[in-house]
This record gives C-alpha cells, structure tokens and sequence, in this order.
C-alpha cells in the first residue's frame, strides 16, 4: 500500500515516513502542496496524509481541489487545530478522517488501516482470501492451504496487491507505481523478478504454478483453479 505524505515539517515528515515504512507501507513526502498532482498525476497511491498549514496553499483548500478533481483515495488530515469546528471544516472539504498533532503512532497507524479497508472488501478478520490461498495484512503472514510461505517484505506486497486485483490485469508498470516510491523506482525486470520468486514459493507451499497468470503483452493477474 501507498501513501502520499504532504507535510512541510521536516521533522515530522521524516518521522511520518520512517514510521509508516516500519510498517511496511511505500511512503512519498513532499513539502508543497502544489506538487500534489504532479506525484498524483505519475504514481497510484491508497491514502494522503495531508497537513493543514501548509505554504501556499491550505490543507483545506487542497483537499477540497482534490476531490473536485475527482481524486477519491482517503484523505487522513493532520494538523495542530484541534476544536471541533476545524475538525468540520476539514471533513466538510472531503477528508475521511482527522488526527490532531502531537501524533500519537499507534492511533495514526490504526486509523491509517481504517481508511484503507474503506476501499476493500475483506473478510470479518481482514483476511484476504483467494481460493486456498490467505494473507493477514495486520501479521503479514501467507499460507497456502495452510502451508506458510516466507515472503520478503517486497513478495508480499506484489502478492497482496494482485490479490486485491482478483481478475484485473496489473501490468508491470502499474505495479511499480503502486508499490515503489517515485523517487526510486526500478526498471520492469524487477518485477519479473519478483513474480518468478512468489510462483517459486507458492509452488513449494502446493500451489499450482499457474496461480499468478501472464497475460501475453499486457501484465499478471491471478487464476481461479476452482
């Protein structure tokens, strides 16, 4: 999963991002509000992180421009104004949801979470299912037919991303503007890499090689085998 982090505190910022890394998100940060839709226009990300006294441009303003413009993602506001009618104004400009600084970690990470089973359908436990496939996106932890695979870090996240996928083709370039950062992404062959280790694993645990399928010239997308 992916996060955009607009927040001009460098310090903050920079603890926004180690700490949402920790947790295995791939995380942006940017200190002007008036880059948004250049980082938005260029990758695919879940959630914003928007701070409301920003440079130039208001959290406010910008999180109502984001929605008018037909930008749909969760947007989690945080900020230092913290009484009730700031908290309005800032769900009345279409944020999902609103945290009032110092950050608390642990409330931030789980209304992070929050947010993002919004955009999902998902088992009552957060289980994500695919056949006799399960991933637990609160452990990360994988089994096929209850056989754990040892994924790294990256494996799962592609995984988990094709699952969310179900039928729909990713293509490679897709993927990597879900799950890298903009600043730092690989060539195609990476993600070749990837999928040819996860079928390996998967194989191992039982599963049949042509779970996650190629669809010639246009990306992977997972098999129904039932």
């Amino acid at each position: 999963m992916k996060i955009l982090v607009i927040e001009d505190d460098k310090l903050l910022s920079q603890a926004l991002a180690e700490a949402l890394t920790d947790q295995r998100y791939i995380v942006d940060v940017i200190a002007d509000p008036e880059q948004s839709w250049t980082y938005l226009n260029s990758s695919k990300y879940d959630l914003i992180l928007l701070d409301i006294m920003l440079p130039k441009l208001d959290g406010i303003t910008l999180c109502r421009r984001l929605r008018a413009d037909g930008y749909s993602m969760p947007i989690l506001m945080l900020t230092a104004l913290g009484r009730c009618t700031d908290k309005v104004r800032g769900l009345d400009a279409g944020a999902d949801d609103y945290l009032v600084k110092p950050i608390d970690f642990a409330e931030l990470f789980a209304r992070v979470r929050a947010a993002l089973r919004r955009d999902y359908i998902i088992t009552a436990s957060n289980k994500l299912y695919w056949d006799e496939l399960e991933l637990d996106p609160n452990t990360y932890d994988v089994t096929y037919q209850n056989q754990p695979l040892h994924l790294t870090p990256k494996e799962y996240s592609v995984l988990e991303l094709l699952v969310r996928n179900g039928r729909r083709v990713l293509s490679r370039t897709m993927m990597i503007s879900h799950l890298w950062s903009v600043d730092d992404p690989p060539g195609e062959e990476t993600v070749k890499a990837h999928i040819k280790r996860l079928r390996k694993k998967l194989r191992d645990a039982g599963a049949p090689k042509n779970l996650i399928e190629t669809v010639h010239s246009l990306g992977y997308r997972l098999k129904h085998l039932s």
